[in-house]
């Protein structure tokens, strides 16, 4: 059955990020004595993630947020504030309504900027693109393999290099979850990138990607997204989806996969 987009649908692809950074950030939660200092809130519809330490916007944010929840906004805030943490939102479109958009800017905040979550319809018989490079490899990530993992994904995203110990392990949780599934793509043997998908209800989340900067442009992400909708076919999902900064290469990427805009996110922080 083809995947039209339409206000529902866009509702259940925001869903699908949502379950996919719960899903993640539960996990990381059971690590003994839960070390980044993950608390996750429940509102209304508003989903209030926080990540102690952890720094940065991807973890410490408000997903799923709509007309609804606009009386718990000033709740929010203050879960935010007790842990000395900027407030983050993530508005849709499907979700967005004047009465919530005056209220946050109200309340100090500013939309700063954009996110795009794209979509593609799966079926046994879709094609995709061969025309790839032919000295990429790509494996699945065993469990002792997970420092290579970190070090490609701190060198991919620029972070300084004693992150790299815990993106090991808050990955590594992962592995023994039937939902996770982990690669990394070498060029010539030498590894190159990594991708991450993660399953649910018949949708397939291209979870998260990076590639080192000096194997960039040879066609790795490319790889890794194919590889990715490869293996959400064979687990029977419909429906592949992603999300990367509007007009990235990451989007590009994505769209030669195939994949469609659904929508674009509206970033809010505070002034």
């Amino acid at each position: 059955m083809s995947f039209v987009l339409s206000k529902e649908n866009a509702v259940l692809i925001e869903q699908s990020e949502i379950d996919t950074l719960e899903d993640r950030l539960k996990a990381v939660k059971e690590i003994k004595g839960n070390p980044m200092g993950v608390e996750i809130r429940k509102f209304r519809n508003a989903f209030v993630f926080s990540v102690k330490n952890i720094p940065g916007p991807s973890f410490n944010t408000v997903k799923g947020i709509s007309n609804n929840d606009v009386e718990d906004i000033d709740s929010i805030l203050d879960f935010y504030l007790e842990r000395d943490i900027p407030a983050r939102f993530e508005l849709t479109p499907a979700n967005s309504t004047t009465d919530l958009l005056r209220t946050l800017s109200k309340k100090g905040y500013f939309h700063s900027g954009f996110h795009t979550a794209l979509y593609r319809n799966l079926n046994v018989d879709l094609i995709l693109n061969k025309e790839l490079n032919s000295s990429i490899r790509i494996e699945e990530i065993k469990k002792d393999e997970f420092d290579t993992f970190g070090e490609i994904y701190t060198k991919g995203f620029n972070m300084p290099s004693f992150l790299k110990e815990h993106v090991t392990e808050n990955n590594k949780v992962l592995d023994d979850k039937d939902n996770w599934t982990f690669y990394v793509a070498s060029v010539e043997g030498e590894p190159a990138g990594v991708g991450v998908l993660f399953v649910k209800n018949g949708i397939g989340t291209l979870a998260a990607s990076a590639t080192v900067p000096e194997l960039r442009n040879k066609g790795v992400q490319s790889a890794l997204i194919n590889k990715r909708i490869e293996t959400a076919i064979k687990l029977n999902c419909n429906l592949i989806v992603g999300q990367a900064a509007y007009g990235s290469v990451s989007q590009k990427n994505m769209e030669r996969a195939g994949m469609k805009i659904a929508y674009t996110n509206a970033i809010w922080e505070e002034i």
